[in-house]
């Protein structure tokens, strides 16, 4: 009867381990981010990124034809003369038609750590929605997120991919 006896004991001490070290509800230590895919085909109204975007075709064909990219230098959110550019046609076709929202996505090459990344795409991304703005577009129209460097345009840790992955991407 003490073998028996024992082996319970043994079996209830381990089963109040596991218990305890898995626990019934675990706190995870990090955080997690669902982001959904940054376009939507056709004209769709969809899931953006945490944000929606409602355009007419017109908005849409007219947004086709215009460069969707701007570049910025390291470590810097500052709008240079060629991305003042790229943006001054996206002015013009926001302030055509007042109703057209804009999606600005800002991002980042892979160097420096995820919050600093993330903070640096969204400075980068207000930079330009502050140019929109500033430019006349109506303001409440643009929205803005950051994807730090979670979804690079080129692969690789040469200057050459690290410049192209410091931009600001505007969809429609």
């Amino acid at each position: 009867m003490s073998i028996s006896f024992s082996k319970i004991a043994v079996l209830a001490v381990l089963s109040s381990a596991v218990a305890i070290t898995t626990g019934c509800a675990t706190k995870r230590a990090t955080s997690e981010v669902v982001v959904a895919p940054l376009g939507i085909p056709g004209g769709q109204v969809g899931y953006n990124g945490a944000v929606i975007v409602d355009n007419s075709a017109a908005v849409i064909t007219g947004a086709e034809n215009l460069q969707a990219v701007v570049y910025f230098a390291f470590d810097s959110s500052e709008i240079t003369a060629q991305a003042a550019s790229v943006l001054n046609q996206h002015v013009s076709l926001l302030n055509s038609n007042p109703a057209a929202g804009v999606v600005i996505a800002g991002h980042t090459d892979e160097r420096g750590s995820r919050e600093y990344n993330m903070a640096l795409g969204e400075r980068r991304a207000q930079a330009a929605r502050n140019y929109l703005a500033a430019q006349g577009v109506a303001a409440n129209n643009i929205r803005v997120i950051s994807y730090g460097e979670e979804r690079p345009a080129a692969a690789g840790n040469t200057e050459d991919a690290y410049a192209q992955n410091r931009r600001a991407e505007l969809s429609y």
